[in-house]
């Protein structure tokens, strides 16, 4: 009897093929309704005995038929792991055999992408609870953010994700905006350099990490969730826009997600514009775009440029949306009837389609011997009871929690110190600690952490990590310490009666540990988070009343700030002792607070973002024109009690001998400067040099100086280091009158800062020749080589 061959493969399962060339083999045998199967998503949560994935009830939409779609196939689940508790273990076997179910339904056996929340970590149970990236922005550390995001990436990688929905590259305009703390700051130049090295992190991984939100969000006006955003073409240009265009030309990222929002009267989700002829056809973005979840339905529902859903389905893929999130709502019957109809051109399916399947094949989901097995599963009896392997996955292993603490360690912000801090541990003291972060241990979390976000609505569930509280953190550091404890007040509360237990503890202690700050949450559930605006900041409920009369007691207050966003502090900005900033520190960030507070730890954090000192100063960045500065002719002093940047040490620096190789350059040549840095105190330390620019004549307003560059400098007591570095004239272009990106000649400052409002040498040099233009190809980086 004669061996048949085996069978040819389907071109689309050819490996020999090009990826290309396999995804055009593909939509030829497609119908319709299986192309745009793969450009939505269903919103599921894993199973915790291992069953397949059920679709989630939310009080947006109905929940699918899993039954009556996956016969055309899935483009995307959404968050299986991210929407209820489960264990990790038997969540990946959940999302192993829906995965097996999906490819088995639909006649080409392709798979779904899954989805994941990953802005603080991975967002799911038990797994490692970073912190947010405000805190990443303070740590002015690029490479440890990388390093952070390389092992989100692969825990998500391990139970069989795909795809993450961060960074969050917006760049704050308002503080008063509930999502700062999802921010990395309030420059583009710290929040591209940060940004990026997420991203290149994430996919290292084999993680499509996903830029958002894409553009101008944070600009809402009033710092209101989802409001409308009025801003000039210029400030999208050079200050929304250049984090986006950073990490799109340097980190291989291959998603990027719209913004809810729209601009002078035009929704991110229908802007060609800025979603084809700016990110693809200037900046070269090859990926998927992806909506923010529920945004193109928004387009009818929200914003009212589009009378159907069908045309609001039609608008979005013109655009250049690719996939609806978080479930099928526009794209899947609306858009069939707008194509039947003539009202929606099927090459635009097919054009979203090519890049969705580009994305799978190179995700080898497309591949011959492609396996729903996830990694912590491939030595697993995936047969057997599934109780077996409960507790056989950890998300939160011990390397995971000693790199959360090394970037809480970083990101703390030490803002004043009249000289108490560190505190000496082995010195026998009463330390009173007081305020409503005391003791709670989701103090250090921000709201997309799985407890927060997820967790709250699961009260009976155990947390799935371990968070010590501050007390708890305090007892462990000051062990010869006697530690007493008032709530004084909760974190929103007007509640004064606790007000005379606080005082009372504060008057009988040698120093008082002021544990104040936020309660992340959604939606108006807490005072930091998305959908948790603030009208001023001031600090939120009776908390600057507790300051005041702690600070009224005359023991010293060490006022400890656990926040989503900075807030006024009052008389406390110039009367506390001492004053840490923690922007929701993650599961290690307590920790990090006590070994700052004893001096095991230098701290290191710089400012992301301003400290107000008027609580109504808003909107307010440090990126201000002259006109944005205090002046005579208003009553309103904007100036900050911290500025951008700002980060005392338990040591002492000296800036010297600066050199400038040539005061005159040409419009396209590179500046070239250096500088000495010395630890001049007996204590070891870390400098932070910001280089700002400052022009003073330009052909359009400009802000009064604007980041570009910094450089991390250890120093051991006593050594000097000297810094070299190079500025390209491009890092002097900015968007001029006829709306291009130009380098203008004339004269410049460059600042040696320690902060925005701290500068410590500057360089005045020329920019020579004509006026220049550049684009998207131009130098975005100074180059720092530390000796």
């Amino acid at each position: 009897m004669a061996i048949q061959p085996p069978a040819p493969l389907p071109a689309w399962r050819d490996r020999a093929l090009s990826a290309e060339a396999r995804v055009d083999a593909l939509i030829r045998e497609m119908t319709l309704k299986e192309k745009t199967a793969q450009l939505y998503g269903v919103w599921v949560g894993a199973s915790d005995e291992g069953a397949e994935v059920a679709p989630h009830q939310h009080d947006m939409e109905e929940p699918a038929d899993l039954d009556a779609l996956l016969p055309d196939g899935l483009g995307q689940l959404t968050r299986p792991f991210g929407t209820v508790p489960v264990d990790p273990a038997l969540g990946a076997l959940s999302l192993m055999r829906t995965q097996a179910r999906i490819a088995a339904a639909n006649r080409f056996g392709i798979p779904a992408v899954a989805h994941e929340e990953c802005l603080a970590g991975f967002a799911a149970w038990g797994a490692t609870a970073y912190p947010v990236p405000l805190s990443w922005g303070a740590t002015f550390d690029p490479a440890l953010v990388r390093e952070m995001a390389a092992a989100i990436g692969r825990d998500l990688r391990a139970v069989g994700v795909h795809q993450g929905l961060a960074p969050v590259l917006d760049v704050v305009r308002d503080a008063r905006w509930g999502r700062v703390e999802e921010t990395i700051g309030e420059d583009p130049y710290l929040v591209g350099t940060v940004a990026t090295a997420y991203v290149q992190g994430l996919e290292s991984a084999g993680i499509v990490a996903t830029l958002k939100h894409f553009a101008g969000y944070s600009a809402s006006r009033a710092g209101r969730n989802l409001a409308p955003v009025g801003m000039g073409a210029r400030e999208l240009a050079d200050v929304i826009l250049p984090p986006f265009e950073m990490a799109v030309r340097e980190s291989g990222v291959r998603s990027v997600m719209h913004a809810y929002t729209d601009t002078d009267g035009v929704p991110s989700a229908a802007d060609d514009r800025l979603l084809t002829g700016l990110l693809r056809d200037t900046w070269g973005f090859t990926g998927t775009v992806v909506a923010d979840y529920f945004g193109v339905a928004f387009l009818k529902t929200l914003h009212g440029v589009a009378g159907t859903f069908g045309e609001a389905a039609g608008a979005a893929l013109a655009a250049g949306v690719d996939v609806e999130l978080p479930t099928v709502k526009t794209f899947g019957t609306p858009l069939a009837e707008a194509i039947r109809e003539g009202r929606v051109p099927e090459e635009l399916v097919d054009r979203a389609v090519r890049r969705v399947l580009l994305q799978k094949v190179r995700l080898g989901l497309l591949d011959p011997d492609w396996s729903p097995v996830p990694p912590v599963l491939r030595d697993a009896d995936t047969a057997a009871d599934p109780e077996t392997l409960r507790g056989t996955v950890e998300l939160d292993p011990e390397a995971n929690r000693a790199l959360a603490g090394r970037i809480a360690e970083q990101a703390v912000v030490l803002l004043r110190n009249d000289g108490i801090l560190p505190l000496d541990p082995t010195t026998p003291r009463r330390i009173a600690l007081i305020g409503p972060n005391a003791e709670a241990p989701t103090a250090v979390l921000g709201c997309y952490s799985f407890p927060v976000h997820v967790g709250g609505q699961h009260p009976d569930t155990p947390l799935g990590i371990e968070l010590p509280t501050l007390r708890e953190a305090l007892v462990a550091a000051f062990p010869d310490a006697e530690i007493v404890v008032a709530r004084g007040t909760g974190v929103d509360d007007a509640d004064t009666d606790g007000f005379t237990t606080a005082v009372t503890l504060a008057r009988g202690a040698d120093v008082v540990v002021a544990a104040l700050g936020d309660r992340a949450g959604l939606f108006g559930r807490g005072t930091s988070g998305e959908g948790c605006d603030a009208g001023s900041l001031s600090l939120p409920g009776a908390q600057q009343q507790l300051l005041d009369a702690l600070l009224d007691t005359g023991t010293p207050v060490v006022t400890t700030l656990l926040a989503g966003r900075p807030y006024a502090l009052g008389r406390a900005a110039d009367e506390s002792a001492a004053i840490l900033q923690a922007f929701f520190p993650g599961e290690a960030g307590t920790a990090a607070i006590a070994s700052i507070l004893s001096g095991r730890t230098e701290p290191s954090g710089r400012l992301p973002v301003s400290v107000p000192r008027d609580p109504g100063a808003q909107p307010s960045t440090y990126l201000a024109s002259r006109l944005g500065h205090r002046s005579e002719v208003s009553s309103i002093d904007p100036a900050p009690a911290f500025g951008f940047g700002h980060g005392l040490t338990y040591t002492t620096f000296h800036w010297g001998d600066l050199t400038v190789e040539e005061a005159e350059v040409p419009t396209d040549g590179v500046v070239r400067l250096a500088l000495t840095v010395t630890n001049t105190g007996d204590r070891p330390g870390t400098e932070v040099v910001q280089l700002y620019l400052h022009d003073p004549v330009a052909s359009v307003v400009q802000p009064v100086q604007r980041l570009v560059g910094y450089v991390r400098v250890d120093l051991a007591p006593g050594q000097g280091r000297r810094i070299h570095v190079e500025v390209p004239a491009d890092l002097a272009s900015f968007t001029g009158r006829a709306g291009t990106r130009i380098v203008e000649p004339g004269e410049l400052e460059l600042r040696f800062a320690a902060s925005s409002t701290d500068p410590r040498l500057t360089a005045r040099v020329t920019l020579t020749g004509p006026v220049r233009q550049v684009d998207h190809r131009r130098s975005l980086h100074a180059g720092f080589g530390v000796g």
